[in-house]
């Protein structure tokens, strides 16, 4: 599995988390992992987009990843450089044609991601445009294989929790996993390390940590995923997005429980699941004393 994951977190990497002493409900003296977030101003050419709270892992990768969720940048699109200063938290996007996004920018919408995500502009333009394939399939046996895979990685979230985690799958195998103060700064690692990496999305699936709102369907489509998994809940035009975009939208996917809303018809029962074990508590009860659950 280690030779299919191309990226991911580095949990003891010193500038992602910090000890900070405190008491627990006992009142005894402790010492514990917390996240750090940093601010990271984005730059497309010479005009000032946004400024998001990040782990600052990934700075290009977010980049990039924002741009093109945002409708800012098309996938064709050609990008000359990406210069990310540290000391000044700034990463500027240059592309070969000029870019103007006053009009866009005066529109926002507050999303449902958490850290509060503001999405600049129409959230549907080009939605109805997109077209999944409809010959991807999703087996349950991936499915499982996958879960099992992800639940045993280091992750930043047994370091320190107050994270959320997102992997990009080929078939029952991650092959990228990206963790980040917000769900959908994660989501846009991926989209952005996808198209630096020149990624085909059309064989792939899509797991998160967070919550199946309309935002995380409709990045997941904008990025051409056509299967997207998490181990949390759904929201009503989260359903109702994914069914008219035909993404197989998958839900409280734990252990070999899972509910499939949208999309059912590219699932292939392969898999017994009286056969599957349940999922194992100690990976998401390890370091509860510390971590925060997020995952909900």
């Amino acid at each position: 599995m280690d030779d299919t994951l191309r990226v991911r977190p580095d949990p003891s990497d010193p500038r992602l988390t910090r000890r900070v002493a405190g008491i627990d409900h006992t009142g005894a003296r402790i010492e514990t992992s917390v996240t750090v977030e940093r601010p990271l101003t984005l730059y497309l050419n010479g005009q000032e987009i946004v400024t998001m709270m990040t782990i600052l892992d990934r700075p290009e990768d977010l980049a990039l990843g924002y741009l093109l969720n945002q409708g800012m940048l098309k996938r064709g699109d050609r990008v000359t450089a990406i210069d990310y200063d540290d000391d000044l938290q700034v990463v500027v996007v240059r592309t070969e044609a000029r870019t103007n996004f006053e009009a866009k920018l005066k529109k926002k919408t507050l999303t449902s991601g958490c850290a509060q995500g503001t999405a600049f502009g129409d959230l549907m333009e080009d939605f109805a445009g997109v077209h999944l394939p409809a010959d991807a399939v999703l087996r349950t046996s991936w499915l499982y294989g996958l879960l099992k895979a992800i639940n045993t990685l280091p992750t930043l979230y047994l370091e320190a929790g107050a994270i959320h985690g997102c992997a990009l799958c080929v078939a029952d195998a991650p092959i990228a996993y990206m963790e980040d103060v917000g769900r959908h700064n994660a989501v846009d690692k991926i989209a952005g390390w996808m198209f630096r990496e020149a990624v085909p999305p059309e064989d792939k699936i899509f797991y998160t940590t967070g919550r199946l709102t309309s935002e995380m369907v409709i990045k997941t489509v904008r990025m051409g995923i056509p299967i997207l998994i998490s181990r949390s809940g759904f929201t009503a035009w989260g359903v109702e997005l994914a069914r008219e975009a035909n993404l197989t939208l998958i839900g409280r996917c734990k252990g070999k429980r899972f509910v499939a809303l949208a999309g059912e018809q590219r699932i292939r029962f392969d898999t017994d699941p009286d056969k599957v074990e349940e999922e194992s508590a100690r990976h998401w009860r390890k370091n509860s004393r510390e971590a925060e659950a997020t995952h909900e």
